[in-house]
């Protein structure tokens, strides 16, 4: 058989028989004296068990594990193993449809693509123009989609979006916004944030290393103006002192 003929028989390109054979997943065949390949009708049977294969999802490593194993003893393998992978690419794609299902039933401008848990939380935050609670929410977001966040923080934090008396702390924050960075309302601020925070979020936060990376978290203050990246950042560095000090108990 020509290859445009075992192509057709089989139902593959001549263009994949000849990647076959350049990545010695299919042997060469003879050769007739006018220099054309003439494959054998075992050449069909082993190019058929090589589609079925990859239409499986298998890899062409793969298919040329399975096939030097003539006894197919490590097919069953690497059938299981693939049906696994299957599963979990399922359980992923069931999960984020159910998260697009949220998006989706939102009203405009509503919608987050955020993790479930943050959704939650920033459900419970109240109403507000303030901007340093738009910049807080954007934080976070981005936070989340690098998996910085955490479904045990972002249920600890609820309390504090929830809470009376947020809505004046992000005000106090949105006054200092053409402070100067010793500005005397600081200190008291971060203080009032600090203590805002119930404990079961420091005990949420794991303890195997910095609440935020050194670069992320000069990146997250360099957003804001002077005054309130001091108040931020202290903040940040009595979440650290504190969560230090969990591990260590």
């Amino acid at each position: 058989m020509r290859i445009g003929l075992i192509a057709a028989l089989v139902g593959v390109t001549t263009r994949a028989i000849r990647h076959y054979h350049h990545v010695g997943l299919l042997p060469e065949p003879e050769r007739r004296p006018n220099g054309y390949r003439a494959y054998t009708v075992r050449d069909a049977v082993l190019l058929a068990r090589v589609r079925r294969l990859t239409e499986l999802g298998l890899s062409l490593d793969e298919v040329r594990d399975v096939l030097a194993d003539d006894a197919g003893r490590e097919l069953a393998d690497v059938l299981r193993e693939l049906d696994a992978d299957l599963a979990r690419q399922e359980a992923e794609l069931a999960e984020r449809r159910r998260r697009l299902g949220v998006l989706l039933a939102a009203g405009p401008g509503e919608g987050e693509p955020v993790s479930p848990a943050l959704a939650a939380l920033l459900a419970q935050a109240p109403p507000t123009e303030s901007a340093a609670a738009a910049k807080d929410r954007e934080h976070l977001t981005l936070l989340d989609g690098a998996g910085a966040g955490g479904e045990a923080v972002y249920a600890a934090l609820g309390q504090v979006a929830a809470g009376p008396g947020i809505l004046e702390l992000y005000e106090r924050l949105d006054a200092l916004e053409g402070a100067a960075a010793d500005d005397p309302r600081i200190g008291p601020l971060a203080d009032a944030l600090v203590a805002a925070v119930p404990e079961e979020v420091f005990a949420a936060i794991p303890t195997d290393g910095r609440v935020l990376a050194e670069g992320v978290k000069e990146a997250l203050l360099a957003d804001y103006a002077p005054a309130q990246a001091e108040v931020v950042r202290r903040v940040m560095d009595a979440f650290t002192r504190r969560v230090d000090e969990g591990g260590r108990r």
